[in-house]
């Protein structure tokens, strides 16, 4: 049944007349916050659209190119990206030489005016790249991998903040406070890895991967990464390599070695069979846990999974990571191809 139209007035009115000044500022947006997105923001890997998505929340439509699984140091963008690169009035990418196809496909078809953001290139200093087995200096590629450290991911989205307000500077405000809130999670994630690997002895914050996705973090959080297996090809080691590994992991005692569930790999499984450490093959470099809309389906959800995963296959505990909220403060409609 249709009320009639001077009932329907007088009940939308009352509501509001009830209602103090306290009671109307509730639940009010933040500062500068949008009805609807003022920028369309594109990026490559899914931790990185997470990071951009918690500073620019509703200001912004976000759309990743990298399907979440994907070898991302492989990956070729298909033409339809193209498309969606051009109407792009901010593109970010990891930099560091990961995302190259896709740098060069926005860069043919970015429109006048649009800004591109290397982000791990604008915070990594090039005297502080890390050469190793995956990633070896004489192909002139350092290991990308900086989001694996939470200090560098604060700076990730430092970056995005500053981009975001370049472009749209009406946001400021609204930027800033949403950038606050990452770092304050990120910071808390920190501390919470901080005081789990107290749990390990020293000597056990070692790390054999396949793909070495935590230089970084190691130098940061007082780590020692052992080696990764996975050359730079992303070929198999060979059996003279395998060979080796295992005289060190038996010679250094190693608990536990780690592979990723992106790379497969029936090397590392051999290893673990033939020295007795445990292999654990589900971590993640850039495939967020759970489904899009989900509370772990964020930056912080996949820090929290991988480290308290690493500290408790190494023997620790993992309380405090246990007890930390990956809850995105800013909710994340950003889209992720799957």
């Amino acid at each position: 049944m249709r009320l009639p139209a001077a009932l329907l007035a007088a009940l939308l009115v009352l509501p509001l007349a009830a209602c103090t000044d306290d009671d109307a500022t509730q639940g009010a947006p933040g500062p500068s916050a949008s009805a609807a997105p003022t920028l369309h923001v594109v990026t490559t890997v899914a931790p990185i659209t997470s990071i951009a998505a918690a500073v620019a929340g509703d200001r912004a439509r976000i759309d990743g190119i990298v399907p979440e699984g994907t070898n991302s140091h492989t990956f070729e963008p298909p033409p339809s990206a193209a498309k969606v690169l051009s109407e792009a009035d901010l593109v970010i990418i990891n930099g560091l030489k990961l995302e190259d196809p896709t740098k060069e496909l926005a860069e043919a078809n970015m429109k006048d005016g649009a800004k591109l953001l290397e982000i791990g290139t604008e915070v990594l200093a090039e005297q502080d790249y890390i050469y190793d087995f995956s990633f070896p200096k004489d192909e002139g590629k350092p290991n990308p991998h900086l989001w694996t450290d939470p200090t560098y991911a604060i700076k990730y989205a430092e970056q995005i903040r500053g981009a975001l307000t370049e472009i749209d500077s009406g946001g400021r405000d609204y930027y800033d406070a949403n950038y606050q809130k990452f770092r304050e999670q990120a910071t808390a994630l920190s501390d919470a890895i901080k005081a789990d690997q107290e749990s390990l002895d020293a000597d056990d914050r070692e790390l054999l991967t396949y793909h070495d996705a935590y230089a970084y973090f190691a130098k940061s959080y007082g780590w020692n990464v052992i080696g990764a297996i996975q050359p730079s090809d992303f070929s198999e080691p060979t059996p003279k390599e395998v060979a080796e590994l295992i005289d060190q992991i038996k010679e250094q005692g190693v608990k536990a070695i780690f592979g990723s569930e992106v790379f497969p790999s029936k090397a590392l499984a051999e290893i673990g069979k033939a020295t007795g450490a445990v292999y654990e093959d589900t971590l993640r470099d850039d495939d967020l846990p759970g489904a899009p809309g989900e509370p772990e389906h964020s930056w912080l959800g996949l820090m929290r999974y991988d480290f308290r995963t690493i500290i408790a296959r190494l023997g620790g505990t993992t309380k405090a990571l246990d007890a930390l909220d990956t809850t995105p403060a800013v909710p994340d409609t950003a889209n992720y191809p799957q």
